[in-house]
């Protein structure tokens, strides 16, 4: 029995993820029992990167057009330069990030992941890390952003790169088995 038997989580992304981001996370969600979806702007297959070369191509389940947040237990974010930043100009998965945090439910980000955490007006007030690229943003959106492995801050997991990804992996199983978070 794993600690995710009967969550469901929607993975945002789109063209330009960066695959390890993706693939690892939902590794982690499958291994404790979770059921992961993907979530994109369109429907048929994202593109995945390994860095700046071409990855895996990625069937979509739902686009984010038709997909709610009540329908999933926590939301994942992963990164690569061009993702979050298709992902931030397009109002509907800018609302679809919102409604989570709306709801307190669990959030995941890593690397460029968190630029659409911005775009949505979600971290003011909350301790996070990123890409040091987008830190500049993080702060101007209000919040603290750090140079950590992996920060939580009720219910928002974050981490810096790939490299961080078995420390984020078990953090972000650990708050989405926790469930909601409601503010201290």
């Amino acid at each position: 029995m794993g600690k995710l038997d009967g969550k469901k989580v929607a993975f945002l992304a789109t063209d330009g993820v960066e695959q390890v981001e993706l693939t690892e996370p939902w590794k982690k969600v499958e291994e404790e029992g979770g059921t992961p979806e993907l979530v994109s702007l369109e429907s048929g297959e994202i593109q995945g990167f390994e860095h700046l070369d071409h990855g895996d191509t990625f069937e979509v389940d739902r686009t984010v057009e038709d997909a709610n947040e009540s329908d999933y237990d926590a939301l994942v974010l992963p990164g690569g330069v061009a993702n979050p930043d298709f992902l931030r100009a397009d109002e509907n998965a800018v609302a679809f990030v919102k409604a989570f945090f709306d709801a307190q439910k669990p959030v995941a980000a890593i690397c460029h992941g968190p630029w659409t955490l911005v775009e949505a007006d979600v971290v003011r007030d909350r301790k996070i890390t990123s890409w040091p690229s987008i830190r500049t943003d993080i702060k101007n959106a209000g919040g603290n952003g750090v140079d950590e492995e992996v920060v939580v801050d009720n219910g928002l997991v974050s981490s810096r790169k790939p490299d961080d990804l078995p420390a984020f992996c078990d953090k972000m199983a650990e708050e989405i088995c926790e469930g909601i978070h409601t503010a201290a």
